[in-house]
């Protein structure tokens, strides 16, 4: 999304999967206030134009089977190919994200969300995470360390976009691995690890969990700061993605 919560182009958005805009001051918000600005910054890279993958039609072809990644407005950070649209993963699937701040051992659902495993796993076999810097973390308002971006910026993408796995009931504590968007339907590649509970609007997508020690890791690093001092922006401690690896 791209708004300040995760999004992209946005702190937690895609092409502005940033999170999305980033939080004022956290004491001086009021309740609404913070709603609104975690929306913004779960932001991502995805054009809102994605070619019509509306939640309805994402739902009935995931159903179905397949999944539909269209081709969006921005062109891809690095290159890479869309999944194929049968995703061949089925239940739970182990992988390992590597990052210069130590391994980060995921479970992702493919039962639940397997268009958006199909496309992680995809772009990991296709080594578009290697060697790309996480350029957000957020220490106020929602817990989050925001990655997937190999521009680095919070606006690069794959060049397609998918519709959201949602079922409403969506929670994000912490250890949840979800995506990055910049409104409905725009997921790409950039995505989120939540390092403690925070409250967000089911409008994102949950497709895997880190174990205890890895959700450690990555609060070990928030514990560090930003880059600034804020409470949104990059990471003071700089954390690399060197390979993203699965057992499947």
């Amino acid at each position: 999304m791209d708004h300040p919560a995760p999004g992209r182009s946005h702190a937690v958005t895609r092409h502005s999967d940033d999170l999305t805009l980033r939080p004022e001051s956290a004491v001086l918000l009021t309740l609404a206030a913070l709603a609104v600005l975690a929306l913004l910054l779960l932001s991502g890279c995805g054009s809102s134009d994605s070619g019509g993958d509306s939640a309805d039609g994402s739902d009935s072809s995931a159903a179905a089977g397949t999944c539909s990644y269209p081709a969006d407005s921005q062109s891809a950070a690095k290159d890479v190919k869309a999944p194929a649209e049968e995703p061949e993963a089925k239940g739970t699937v182990d992988a390992t994200v590597a990052t210069s701040a130590g391994d980060l051992a995921v479970t992702l659902d493919a039962d639940r969300t397997p268009c958006t495993v199909n496309s992680f796993l995809s772009l990991a076999a296709q080594k578009y995470f290697d060697d790309t810097e996480c350029h957000r973390l957020t220490t106020e308002g929602i817990l989050v360390l925001q990655c997937g971006d190999p521009t680095g910026t919070g606006s690069g993408g794959p060049g397609y976009s998918f519709a959201d796995e949602l079922d409403g009931s969506e929670t994000y504590p912490a250890g949840t691995l979800a995506m990055a968007n910049s409104g409905p339907d725009t997921n790409g590649s950039q995505f989120f690890v939540v390092y403690d509970d925070s409250s967000l609007p089911p409008d994102y997508t949950v497709f895997g969990q880190l174990d205890e020690a890895s959700t450690k890791t990555v609060a070990d690093l928030a514990a560090k700061g930003t880059d600034s001092g804020a409470g949104d922006g990059a990471p003071k401690e700089k954390v690399t993605i060197t390979e993203v690896t699965s057992a499947e």
